[in-house]
């Protein structure tokens, strides 16, 4: 009887104690191709722009590439419609939105070795 409930607690603590990494949410990123970038002041303005969302937790501007990324707050979004606004008012034109689960680091690597 007592080992069939030592069983039962271990089994329990080791699901208690797995369950925080299970539900740990993953980080997502908006990668956008944009057209029209420049110069560093195009990025400046962008990044500003881009950081005034609720749910932005960074942002990232490669001119080289035209690659303009947000890495959101766990749980956030910024819909399509306003970040193709901000982006087009602000003289760009986005080709490409999509979201990825990565961190913004990761698609920063990502971009940079990519071929040219």
């Amino acid at each position: 009887m007592f080992r069939h409930t030592f069983r039962i607690l271990l089994a329990a603590l080791f699901v208690a104690t797995a369950a925080p990494a299970l539900s740990a949410e993953t980080v997502r990123t908006i990668r956008m191709d944009v057209s029209g970038l420049v110069c560093g002041f195009c990025a400046q303005g962008i990044d500003k722009q881009l950081r005034s969302f609720d749910a932005t937790r960074d942002v990232w501007v490669n001119l080289a590439r035209g690659v303009v990324a947000v890495e959101l707050d766990p749980g956030e979004d910024i819909a399509d419609e306003a970040l193709n606004k901000a982006l087009v008012d602000a003289g760009y034109t986005v080709t490409e939105i999509r979201r990825v689960e990565q961190p913004l680091a990761e698609v920063r690597r990502e971009v940079e070795r990519a071929p040219r």
